[in-house]
């Protein structure tokens, strides 16, 4: 089997390099162990692969940030997160700024922005507050709400998997969900490389499928990203 999926023709109306997403539901977006973070603890730049539903290679995304961010600010730091398709080229950039993390202050709320192609605005992810429970708001390039997003009691559970699950602005509907998944004790004890899975209409406009894949980096980095 090819290890990387084929590029589709463009598109009209659709963002150079999102082509491919017109045509799927779901992905998994899959981080790489990182030895040297696993064997000393040195944080060192989140890198990931996302897949389609046949394990094939659609794009590989790649955290942009300093040494120094990374060892003091752990989880909570800034990023900017480059996503690139098969050959090379940016289709997506996410960028997250530094901000304080508080269930119990509604001052310190994460957001980022998603851009396609890279410097055009295509949505962003804001956090809600609550005392207890993730909530967040995914909105379009004019900063209109389109979905909402809701993880479990305090971003985590028991379970092997844990699902936040995607919603339409009523809550009446559940339309898809962005899932952690177990990937085997050793993994989840020594490292902080974690597998995720996104599901979504096939009909999702591309652009939002975009800002999906963007709200599934800020939920590792807010929820599973373990300091040193």
């Amino acid at each position: 089997m090819n290890m990387y999926a084929v590029p589709n023709p463009e598109i009209p109306g659709c963002p150079p390099g999102l082509e491919y997403l017109t045509q799927v539901d779901q992905l998994l977006i899959k981080q790489k162990v990182e030895l040297v973070e696993a064997l000393v603890g040195f944080e060192s730049n989140n890198k990931y692969e996302v897949r389609n539903s046949l394990g094939q290679n659609v794009f590989y995304a790649v955290e942009e940030n300093d040494c120094l961010s990374r060892q003091c600010c752990g989880p909570l730091r800034s990023f900017t997160i480059h996503v690139l398709d098969n050959f090379g080229q940016e289709v997506i950039t996410v960028t997250r700024p530094l901000k304080c993390m508080s269930c119990c202050f509604p001052c310190c709320l994460q957001e980022l922005e998603v851009q396609s192609p890279p410097g055009n605005t295509v949505g962003y992810v804001k956090q809600q507050w609550h005392p207890f429970s993730p909530k967040f708001i995914v909105s379009d390039e004019h900063s209109e709400p389109v979905l909402k997003i809701h993880g479990p009691f305090c971003g985590w559970s028991c379970l092997p998997d844990v699902d936040f699950e995607v919603l339409t602005m009523d809550e009446v509907s559940k339309i898809g969900k962005i899932s952690k998944q177990w990937t085997g004790l050793l993994r989840e004890v020594f490292t902080d490389s974690d597998n995720f899975g996104i599901q979504f209409p096939m009909d999702l406009d591309v652009r939002m499928k975009a800002v999906m894949i963007g709200a599934c980096f800020l939920i590792d980095f807010m929820f599973f990203e373990s300091p040193n």
